[in-house]
């Protein structure tokens, strides 16, 4: 059964190829509606030239449960 995705949430950093931003730039290739939310330890800065991928949000780990489903209900509305 195939599941539709309505929102990606990644890391900006991660181990063995391919990082947030990438993966981003390819899922809204096939999907330009998907809605983008980038998480990192580093600050906001590490997203530098991500910004372009317009209506992004980025949250600063660590953050509370409270946050990511406020944040996530917030993308997706």
């Amino acid at each position: 059964m195939r599941r539709k995705i309505d929102l990606l949430l990644t890391d900006m950093v991660m181990p063995d190829g391919v990082n947030g931003r990438e993966l981003a730039e390819t899922l809204r290739a096939r999907k330009p509606d998907l809605k983008i939310i980038f998480t990192s330890g580093y600050s906001s800065d590490v997203m530098g030239r991500d910004a372009s991928l317009g209506d992004i949000r980025f949250l600063q780990k660590p953050y509370p449960p409270p946050q990511l489903a406020q944040t996530s209900g917030n993308v997706l509305t």
